[in-house]
């Protein structure tokens, strides 16, 4: 059974039926991943594009090994050496594309809304991997598959988003998704870092770091957008690290089977202490692995594949 609808923008518009829908299959392509060989015929002769606008490591690769382990036909298009450099449209760039026989792009823009527009232009599926400060909804469900996984379940859990949440779309993915599934979630930062509407979306917001790790069941810390900070909105990294950043002592609050998550690429000495990011609550590296697993998930759904 495939998605009933044919692209994935944000978890904000997903169904809690879609969203366990795409944990469920991610499950089983999880174990793909686990294989020797790992190639399955399941996405045979489709084909797919990754177009990036920004830069990007993990979400990127994972896409294109997603692809790849489907047995999909992957292109990758450098926006630095491609026809945007002369001037073209996204619109343009993609339907030209698409004529080419491509069936699903992934796309990730500095502009929120741009995979929106784009699948409201085209007939082939968009995968949104990241829209400026608005939604990654991929990351938002690998966060989630990693929590299910190790959690049993959302009801009744309590996730402390800590940092930059103004500037975060990870954050928005996963309040979103969180939410929906029944789980408590509360944010904190800088006040300078927090946005304004954080109780339109249900959660509770907090200056104080420690209010928000006090008995969380999950720890998941953002990455400070250093890009982003030439706007005066914090006095100096110090200042972030000690009042902000997550230590072994301010881990100490949450729960004894918390889990530490982070988004990545993290900021080692600012956001978090190298003691967390590889000590025994980290999950970190599994968020990587789930990565692939669920955008394989998304890309199977999307494109109707057959049984892996």
């Amino acid at each position: 059974m495939g998605l009933k609808r044919k692209d994935v923008l944000g978890l904000e518009e997903l169904a809690a039926g879609e969203i366990t829908l795409i944990l469920d299959t991610a499950e089983s392509m999880k174990d793909i991943i686990t294989r020797t060989i790992k190639k399955v015929p399941a996405l045979r002769g489709r084909t797919m594009l990754t177009l990036f606008y920004e830069p990007s490591t993990r979400t990127r690769t994972s896409f294109e090994l997603a692809g790849k382990y489907l047995s999909a036909d992957v292109t990758s298009i450098a926006t630095a050496t491609s026809s945007v450099t002369k001037g073209e449209t996204l619109k343009d760039t993609v339907r030209n594309i698409e004529v080419m026989g491509t069936e699903l792009v992934v796309m990730r823009h500095p502009a929120g809304g741009a995979p929106h527009f784009l699948a409201q232009r085209v007939k082939a599926a968009v995968v949104n991997a990241g829209d400026g400060m608005h939604e990654h909804p991929t990351q938002g469900l690998l966060d989630m598959l990693t929590i299910r996984q190790r959690k049993g379940g959302f009801k009744g859990l309590r996730v402390a988003i800590i940092g930059d949440i103004y500037h975060s779309r990870v954050a928005r993915s996963d309040i979103w998704g969180l939410r929906k599934m029944g789980a408590e979630v509360v944010v904190a930062g800088p006040s300078t870092l927090l946005p304004p509407f954080a109780e339109e979306l249900g959660v509770k917001a907090s200056t104080r770091v420690e209010e928000a790790l006090e008995g969380a069941d999950v720890v998941n810390v953002l990455r400070l957008q250093l890009e982003r900070q030439q706007k005066g909105l914090l006095p100096t990294l110090r200042e972030y690290t000690r009042r902000w950043g997550v230590d072994r002592e301010r881990l100490a609050l949450a729960k004894r089977d918390a889990l530490l998550m982070h988004p990545g690429p993290m900021n080692r000495g600012v956001e978090i202490t190298t003691e967390v990011a590889d000590g025994p609550h980290s999950v970190i590296l599994d968020q990587v692995t789930n990565g692939v697993a669920v955008r394989m998930a998304i890309l199977f759904l999307l494109l109707g594949g057959e049984a892996a």
